[in-house]
């Protein structure tokens, strides 16, 4: 690869994570805890699920239930309930709870 085509390829590389990142950082907790009320019946407000079918989501990738969440949304992955939580969300909100629930500290204790 040609010195010209290395220094094209960086900067590829870091527009996109530039780009990923501004989308990352201008995510809100605080208005996803507001959001996460909606959701605090199957996964709780602290994110440890209520009910035996849904999943944790405290202290989970803002990454992975941002993909998700947007999957839910488009019709990617289908959920009775989660189809219709998602339908309405804007990426804002969607970026907001999943700040929220990636911002939980989760702690494990190991039984001796």
């Amino acid at each position: 690869m040609s010195a010209l085509n290395k220094v094209r390829c960086g900067a590829l590389i870091m527009s996109v994570y530039l780009s990923f990142s501004a989308n990352t950082f201008a995510a809100d907790p605080a208005e996803g805890r507001i959001l996460a009320t909606q959701c605090k019946t199957c996964h709780g407000i602290d994110g440890i699920a209520k009910i035996p079918i849904a999943p944790n989501l405290a202290g989970e990738s803002q990454i992975y239930l941002e993909k998700q969440l947007k999957a839910f949304r488009s019709g990617k992955r289908e959920n009775e309930m989660m189809s219709v939580v998602t339908k309405n969300l804007t990426d804002q909100q969607i970026s907001d709870l999943a700040a929220w629930y990636e911002s939980i500290s989760v702690t494990v204790s190991i039984p001796e």
